[in-house]
């Protein structure tokens, strides 16, 4: 087996994707145009190896948690940018924005966002660890103290940062409102006001840019380790989250603004994308 294959093996799930509003799967949406293949599968294992050791475009360091592709169509920047979930059945309308920042200042960004959350929220800690045989899981907790929250989470300040099948999710269904720090790293604010995150952001020195994209939106591939998911389930159980399950869900207050269609990533599950 030669170094590029075992990489993928012992690094990253490579689950089936789902089908995406087209019609196609994502993979397949993801793979460049004129019929070739994975860019990731096209190169020599050193070249493979090169890339990944890469952990920083001009000031915009990266987690461990994601890569971008090598042709980097999309060059991880810092920034936000304002998006708008309309569910047409319902004719709800989300306010959302989307985050990348450096990974120096990830985890004191998503610990401050959340803090505005209030003092009593949900949690949702997401896994696709096992994406290959049981899809991606999330565990629940109810009511539970910010303060009690932060500090556990505090303790696992590496697992969130640089797990690719690692994401959580803080929410006050009474607001209500949603900070999710996801598996690839970005930061996604669901809920009306929004501006008091804004100028969080602003603050640390991430600016809005309606014209920036994000990782997601182009090929990258994710990593996790066997010592990740250990550290994952010793998270869930230091929160106490129970064993619920859903689908693959973007957003969580869709559940409390509407009891329809979940909001689909398509790229949850981990893995090329």
């Amino acid at each position: 087996m030669s170094f590029l294959e075992q990489f993928f093996e012992d690094n990253f799930n490579l689950p089936p994707k789902p089908p995406g509003n087209n019609g196609q799967s994502d993979s397949s949406a993801s793979v460049p145009h004129g019929g070739k293949s994975n860019s990731f599968k096209q190169v020599t294992d050193s070249e493979l190896a090169a890339h990944l050791e890469i952990n920083k475009y001009d000031q915009f360091q990266l987690t461990d948690a994601v890569r971008p592709a090598l042709d980097l169509k999309i060059k991880p920047t810092e920034g936000y940018r304002h998006e708008n979930y309309q569910d047409d059945e319902s004719g709800t309308s989300i306010p959302v924005v989307m985050a990348a920042a450096s990974k120096e200042k990830l985890f004191p960004l998503f610990m401050e966002l959340i803090e505005k959350l209030g003092p009593v929220v949900d949690v949702v800690l997401e896994s696709s660890h096992e994406g290959d045989s049981n899809g991606h899981r999330d565990f629940y907790r109810d009511n539970i103290d910010m303060a009690v929250l932060q500090s556990v989470l505090f303790d696992y300040e590496d697992l969130l940062l640089n797990d690719g099948c690692t994401g959580i999710a803080v929410l006050n269904p009474a607001k209500p409102q949603e900070v999710q720090f996801e598996e690839h790293k970005l930061l996604i604010i669901y809920g009306s006001p929004l501006e008091h995150f804004e100028f969080t952001l602003e603050k640390a020195g991430v600016s809005e840019s309606q014209a920036m994209q994000f990782i997601t939106e182009a090929e990258h591939v994710h990593s996790s380790s066997e010592k990740y998911l250990k550290r994952f389930e010793e998270l869930r159980c230091a929160l106490g989250l129970d064993g619920s399950q859903t689908e693959p869900s973007e957003g969580y207050l869709d559940d409390y603004y509407n009891d329809g269609e979940n909001w689909s990533d398509g790229d949850m599950s981990g893995g090329l994308a």
